[in-house]
């Protein structure tokens, strides 16, 4: 907007310096009729014209010129400035308001992005001061998440509501460890792990959650060596989002070849895919929209190709 402004305002400032030459060749123009001592002008003798009137400024493509009566008006004197030099005139002047437009829109620029700075000062802080918390948040969880599932498998006889509570526990213990490995950076610890186990693991996970759905798995043995917790994280998220975006009676396959991990179910379709991995982007009102943007930060992290 700063920008426009100066524009318009530097494009009306030129065409006035246009103005102000001609203005003042047209007076130094009048003053040499008077004298003829002036170099920078020259002179011809034309036939009168009635179109034309004397001491008015006319141009055309060679030059700017006067006319003046001469020897009893049955002669015209026409004194003229060349067009050449009129253009270097005016281009002199354009590279002045030019160099002038650059170092205003340097400084403009400047100012914008300290008052930016400034304003973005406290968001950046607010931001910082949440993300503190959500990880205090997510580390206190840990302790008494622990105890829990160690407490439920040390209950003796199993029930129905024992059941509902560890599965609970557990789905809160994998939203933690989702959220604890989104905001770390991934370590890079590498160890070695069967893909085919971390896979049964996170469908046993699932299936009493979504027991309505069908689940088809071909996934051989097949060792990996990656950062464990972040390719769990990838995986659920993955997982969650196959179970939560299906239709009713739907299906889920996992299916693994040449080094390709696919997970497929029946959903409707997405409208637009390519925004699937955008943090909060969601096509319905389930979910917060944050999962697959995980799924794309660790892949990138742990140099896998997500498509």
């Amino acid at each position: 907007m700063i920008e426009l402004f100066l524009l318009f305002i530097f494009y009306h400032y030129q065409r006035i310096e246009e103005e102000h030459i001609k203005t003042n060749l047209f007076l130094e123009m009048k003053n040499y009729s008077l004298s003829f001592d002036d170099k920078r002008f020259d002179i011809d003798i034309i036939p009168p014209s009635k179109d034309k009137k004397f001491y008015e400024m006319y141009e055309d493509k060679n030059a700017l010129y006067i006319l003046v009566p001469f020897q009893d008006e049955q002669d015209v004197l026409k004194i003229f400035y060349p067009m050449k030099k009129y253009t270097l005139l005016v281009d002199a002047v354009k590279h002045t308001l030019y160099m002038q437009l650059f170092v205003l829109t340097m400084i403009a620029m400047i100012i914008s992005i300290l008052a930016a700075l400034y304003s973005l000062g406290p968001i950046r802080s607010s931001l910082r001061l949440l993300e503190d918390f959500i990880k205090d948040i997510i580390h206190d969880l840990n302790t008494p998440l622990t105890s829990i599932l160690i407490n439920l498998k040390m209950i003796e006889g199993k029930s129905e509501e024992i059941e509902s509570i560890s599965i609970s526990a557990k789905n809160i213990a994998m939203l933690h460890q989702n959220l604890d490995c989104y905001l770390k950076e991934v370590q890079g610890v590498s160890e070695r792990f069967d893909l085919k186990a971390v896979i049964e693991e996170q469908v046993k996970f699932f299936t009493p959650l979504y027991d309505y759905l069908e689940w088809k798995i071909e996934v051989p043995t097949y060792l990996l060596a990656t950062d464990k917790n972040a390719f769990t994280s990838i995986v659920y998220n993955l997982l969650s989002n196959a179970c939560k975006y299906n239709t009713s009676n739907g299906s889920i396959e996992i299916t693994f070849d040449t080094g390709v991990l696919c997970i497929q179910n029946d959903s409707y379709g997405v409208e637009q895919p390519e925004r699937v991995f955008e943090r909060f982007y969601k096509e319905s009102e389930r979910g917060l929209g944050i999962g697959l943007h995980i799924v794309d930060k660790l892949t990138t992290e742990l140099g896998i190709k997500n498509i």
